[in-house]
């Protein structure tokens, strides 16, 4: 699949991205391959990872792009459903480590910076898409690519799959909202035992901690992801969404502001022709039709 991008659309930091990459790959032609494979089909989007020479580790351009994708995904009215998955045996080995700033004296704010406008963005883009977005996860999903993978609204774990929470190998702290998203998940000791430990998890004890949503053999992972999206997609659309932002808000706020947000968030589905089609279905004893609108 051609990169849909000209060179004179990219910026300088994504074209140094883009050549690292065709060195890598195609050392006597050049030719970059595209990071994320984009397809849309029956209103639904599927973004596959695809550098598994690397076990998927996004590059921050490949991680820029991904942003824009969600986003894109979000606003596009004949999207209803997104699928999140990777080529070869990795799902996301986290945030690509090579290539990066040479070391040198650090300056006062740039880890801070990067982590805002890198890591946390990419998750904020998942949290914050207006459409459910599935996880497929297909192998290792470890530091930000397990946060990509849990930040997802519904999880699908192929049984080779694992999770590794593997900044503490590093020496480093969580970071791309794992300490947000993990103790929301599984609750604080659960989380810090993951954290502390940095070991990795299985998709079986994923599954039993409440990580995923299911477990699949390999070879059923993308059909069963396609049976979940296609559900998704024939949906309320705009139902879905606020549902989504009701659930995502609701551990952060007390139940007089969680109760208000859900009384706001109804009075603002009901002005949508689902919301109308959903209750005449219900009337006339008839299947719903929804067309997400």
């Amino acid at each position: 699949m051609p990169d849909a991008r000209t060179p004179d659309q990219r910026t300088p930091d994504q074209r140094t991205a883009d050549q690292r990459t065709a060195d890598a790959r195609t050392p006597h032609d050049r030719t970059p391959a595209p990071w994320i494979l984009t397809t849309t089909d029956d209103h639904v989007t599927h973004l596959t990872l695809n550098r598994p020479e690397a076990l998927n580790a996004l590059a921050p351009g490949q991680r820029d792009e991904l942003i824009g994708l969600l986003a894109a995904a979000s606003a596009d009215p004949d999207v209803r459903a997104v699928v999140l998955t990777g080529t070869g045996r990795g799902f996301c080995a986290g945030a690509d480590l090579r290539g990066g700033a040479p070391a040198g004296e650090r300056v006062a704010g740039d880890v801070a910076r990067t982590l805002r406008l890198g890591a946390q963005r990419l998750v904020a883009a998942v949290l914050d898409c207006e459409k459910p977005v599935i996880a497929a996860v297909n192998g290792t999903a470890a530091g930000l690519g397990a946060h990509l993978a849990l930040a997802c609204d519904l999880v699908l774990a192929a049984e080779s799959a694992r999770f590794i929470e593997v900044f503490v190998r590093r020496g480093l702290v969580p970071d791309g909202g794992g300490a947000y998203l993990l103790p929301r998940l599984i609750g604080p000791q659960r989380a810090k035992e993951l954290m502390f430990f940095g070991d990795a998890l299985t998709a079986a004890d994923a599954e039993r901690l409440g990580l995923v949503n299911r477990v699949v053999p390999d070879d059923d992972l993308p059909k069963t992801a396609r049976e979940w999206a296609a559900r998704l997609a024939a949906g309320p659309t705009r139902a879905l969404a606020l549902t989504k932002q009701l659930v995502n808000a609701s551990l952060d706020t007390d139940r007089t502001t969680a109760f208000a947000a859900e009384a706001a968030a109804q009075e603002i589905n009901m002005t949508t022709a689902d919301a109308h089609e959903g209750v005449t279905s219900f009337v006339e004893r008839r299947g719903a039709a929804f067309r997400g609108r």
